[in-house]
């Protein structure tokens, strides 16, 4: 697929807004359009309801037309690039473009889904506004306000309709329940967060996290017990769960290996269909949250990566699987790296189920087996690498591993906050060699800048951005 085509805006008719604009509040995400008319509309008209504060805080461009929400991105990735551009003057690069950018910038990709995009939602245990204990929706306010409250999600425009149906059953489960929320951890209770995961080919997965506190096996078979009945023959039978999961959870955030996902019913994964591969999908595996606009960007890095039949992908933070499987018709073989156990699984199960025999998956922390494995290549087909990190970016020693390869002559480097930790990645993938830093490579040098919008309402982005050396 031509990368023009992939640029080619969808062919849909947007709907306006659901509600009139009101005043808005101070909400957890601040915006240059939320401040300006902050600052512009007058502040007597009437208080914003719940629902518009939830929306506010978590879709804070939902009430711009769609056109207007991808301008707004577009600026905010020419910012970046313009500071990219800017930090690497400072270390004696001449990196300034026409505008001031680092290297040219496309337009942003839209989505071609915008409203109820989401594959996953995750959703809090806390007190609502009327002062329920067990509303189950998504936070407003900030802890250092002390004016948390918990609002359903029921009007906010990302979310499917399907993750707000398990989201009120679940609510309705724990409110018919003895037991309490869990809301800190140090005053007791139980019931926590519900993550909902969906698929287009009708699957539904849900986890539900809970404190054991002081409860023994029998309680809390009990309670498990219970929730099944309660969402295979009771009122949550309505949600049609293909998964549901229950997890003992200690800590904020507790990965697999840690606390094990209990399968309470149903198949242990749920499956998705994409660029015409079939994908099985754990609990705890990443997998990108708009799955239309992710066929766009993995086509749109099949193109950008100018890969030949010889040429071997290096697919860094691999999740399940989906870039280097994708692409690996292209190419003569990919190697995926990924510190989800679980995840490394579902890419090996995925290989073998669409009948793919030139993929190889390594389990472990990046910066742990890239080092290794980078140092000792001595494969002459041209390697090309593709990384697709958390929001903290990737570790000091996977960019050195990178740096210091001669074999890699072309990355690919997928941000969904390239102003955040990625920028640090940036500049130490560009920088001048520096022996103090056991940078001894070759410096990269960005090329090209590809936004795709995998966040309508947000203003979030996926930045695709490519260098070369």
């Amino acid at each position: 697929m031509a990368l023009c085509s992939v640029l080619r805006p969808p062919r849909c008719r947007l709907r306006p807004p659901p509600l009139a604009p009101r005043c808005p509040v101070t909400t957890t995400t601040a915006t240059p359009w939320a401040r300006k008319e902050k600052a512009s509309v007058s502040c007597s008209l009437p208080e914003p309801s719940w629902e518009e504060r939830l929306a506010n805080a978590v879709t804070p461009l939902w009430r711009l037309p769609y056109q207007e929400q991808l301008q707004v991105k577009y600026e905010s990735q020419r910012k970046t690039l313009q500071t990219l551009a800017s930090r690497l003057e400072e270390l004696g690069i001449d990196a300034q473009k026409p505008g001031g950018l680092c290297c040219p910038l496309q337009p942003v990709v839209p989505s071609p889904i915008i409203n109820g995009y989401r594959n996953k939602s995750t959703f809090s245990v806390n007190r609502g506004p009327d002062g329920n204990p067990k509303t189950v929706g998504l936070y407003v306010g900030t802890g250092r306000e002390r004016n948390i409250v918990c609002v359903k999600a029921n009007h906010v425009e990302n979310i499917p309709s399907k993750h707000k149906q398990v989201a009120q059953c679940y609510e309705e489960f724990i409110c018919q329940s003895p037991l309490d929320p869990c809301i800190l951890f140090h005053k007791g209770g139980h019931w926590r967060e519900l993550m909902v995961r969906t698929s287009r080919c009708g699957h539904t997965m849900a986890i539900i996290t809970f404190h054991p506190q002081q409860l023994g096996q029998e309680e809390l078979a009990a309670q498990k017990a219970l929730l099944k009945e309660f969402f295979t023959r009771g009122p949550g039978a309505v949600c049609a769960l293909t998964s549901l999961y229950f997890q003992e959870s200690t800590m904020t955030r507790c990965s697999h290996e840690q606390s094990p996902y209990q399968l309470l019913h149903g198949a242990p994964h749920i499956s998705e269909e994409l660029l015409g591969l079939r994908f099985r999908i754990s609990p705890d595996a990443f997998f990108q949250v708009n799955t239309a606009g992710a066929e766009l960007l993995y086509q749109a890095v099949g193109e950008l990566c100018q890969a030949a039949g010889d040429t071997v992908l290096l697919d860094i933070c691999c999740g399940t699987g989906t870039i280097g499987l994708s692409l690996a018709h292209r190419v003569s073989k990919v190697i995926g790296v990924e510190v989800v156990e679980k995840a490394i699984e579902d890419a090996e199960w995925n290989a073998a189920f669409n009948g793919i025999s030139n993929c190889e998956f390594h389990s472990g922390k990046a910066e742990a087996v890239l080092p290794q494995l980078l140092a000792s290549w001595e494969d002459a087909r041209p390697l090309v690498a593709v990384v697709n990190p958390s929001r903290a970016g990737l570790h000091y020693r996977v960019v050195r591993a990178i740096r210091n390869c001669s074999a890699i002559r072309r990355l690919l480097y997928i941000s969904c906050k390239p102003e955040g930790e990625a920028m640090r990645n940036f500049l130490e993938l560009c920088c001048p060699p520096d022996p103090r830093k056991k940078l001894a490579g070759e410096p990269f040098a960005p090329v090209m800048a590809i936004p795709f919008d995998m966040f309508p309402h947000t203003v979030h982005c996926e930045l695709v951005l490519l260098f070369t050396r």
